[in-house]
């Protein structure tokens, strides 16, 4: 008998080599199954956050207005830059700013000096007395599914990471981002026409409020979601990296409303066409620009101000046509809408909700939601 219960023992010690295989294999088809869902999960948290911070952004603009009759500029003329009575676009003040105290920023808000550019010009001196507040991340101005601007020459801001913001204040269906200049004289572009945007905001105004949206607050974008640039001039990234072409205006485009335009956007698209087609050839060089979203202080396309020519996640790259050395106070074009969100991005509109406008939005109607006052009557099944 001792021989045999021995036997019996053995055979119970443990598991064949098949066994063990299969059970790997059953795991292994397990986590196969279960990873894209928690990833779904996790994007949908994240997607919720992104959701959240624009409707703070929208709470914080209403909240604005109550206290002061009107939207804050989309960019603010300090007046004053490194030298008293040097005036400039360079190192206005972004709508996002004027909003740090509804959002719970008072302060930083403190720390800001208003009567300076937020940047330095030649030597740096606006740019070092607010650089206590400026260089401050704001998590509130951060989309949780974008990665940081980071590399080439974005690797650190006065000693810590950029500042970004991945959120925009909307100038509409336009191309220009002035209303006037800091004298209040109006823009006009160079083919003689009125190139005041068409969106609740404008660089260097007029201040808008709910009075000049008569479209409806509902159906008026206020804020808009981009991805952050990546800091690699190297590489094109598309949507978010904007290529600067050059030139002038071509004829027959205005900086004003797209639909302000001759047949409508076919000048417009003609445009965006051309320029990407040349975004190859811009890559390792200053032309292609990979720095969006940089700063939250400064009221400029390309930091805080951007409009709504294309759908989200466009095929086409930003682009944009600079005039004075390359910087963003002397370009117009286009900084639209992206995100790292599958199938579109968030918008606050001028109400304080957040919609989430798809891919495939048609292009028309995305320029009638960005209008304030166009008079379009939009259905809320077109997007």
């Amino acid at each position: 008998m001792r021989p045999a219960l021995r036997e019996s023992r053995g055979r119970a010690a443990g598991f064949t080599l098949i066994e063990l295989l299969v059970v790997i294999a059953i795991i292994a088809v397990l986590i196969a199954l279960l990873l894209p869902a928690v990833q779904s999960a996790r994007e949908a948290a994240r997607r919720a956050q992104c959701t959240n911070n624009l409707k703070q952004l929208g709470l914080a603009l209403h909240n604005y207005h109550s206290a002061l009759n009107s939207f804050p500029l989309a960019g603010v003329n300090a007046g004053v830059a490194d030298a008293p009575g040097t005036t400039g676009a360079w190192g206005n003040w972004s709508s996002l700013s004027m909003l740090l105290p509804y959002l719970e920023q008072s302060t930083i808000y403190a720390a800001c000096n208003f009567n300076v550019a937020n940047q330095g010009y030649n030597s740096g001196l606006s740019g070092n007395i607010n650089s206590t507040a400026t260089r401050t991340t704001i998590n509130a101005f951060l989309c949780p599914s974008a990665p940081r601007l980071q590399g080439g020459n974005w690797s650190t801001y006065y000693g810590s990471p950029y500042p970004n913001t991945n959120y925009f204040a909307s100038v509409g269906s336009s191309l220009c981002q002035y209303g006037g200049n800091p004298a209040g004289v109006a823009y006009m572009d160079n083919n003689g026409n009125s190139a005041a945007p068409n969106g609740p905001f404008m660089v260097f105004g007029p201040a808008l409020g709910i009075r000049d949206i008569t479209d409806g607050t509902s159906s008026t974008f206020a804020f808009g979601e981009w991805r952050t640039g990546d800091g690699q001039q190297s590489t094109l990234s598309v949507p978010q990296d904007v290529i600067r072409v050059g030139g002038s205006l071509p004829s027959g485009m205005t900086l004003g409303p797209v639909m302000n335009m001759p047949l409508g956007g076919a000048y417009l698209n003609t445009w965006l066409q051309g320029c990407a087609g040349s975004a190859l050839g811009s890559v390792g060089s200053t032309n292609n620009w990979s720095g969006l979203g940089q700063f939250w202080c400064q009221g400029l396309f390309g930091d805080t101000v951007g409009n709504f020519l294309v759908a989200p996640n466009s095929n086409y790259p930003n682009c944009a046509i600079y005039q004075y050395g390359g910087d963003n106070d002397g370009s117009y074009g286009n900084y639209g809408p992206s995100s790292y969100h599958p199938g579109g991005a968030n918008v606050a509109m001028a109400d304080g909700s957040v919609r989430y406008i798809k891919n495939t939005t048609n292009q028309i109607t995305i320029w009638q939601l960005a209008s304030r006052n166009q008079g379009e009557v939009v259905s809320s099944d077109s997007y």
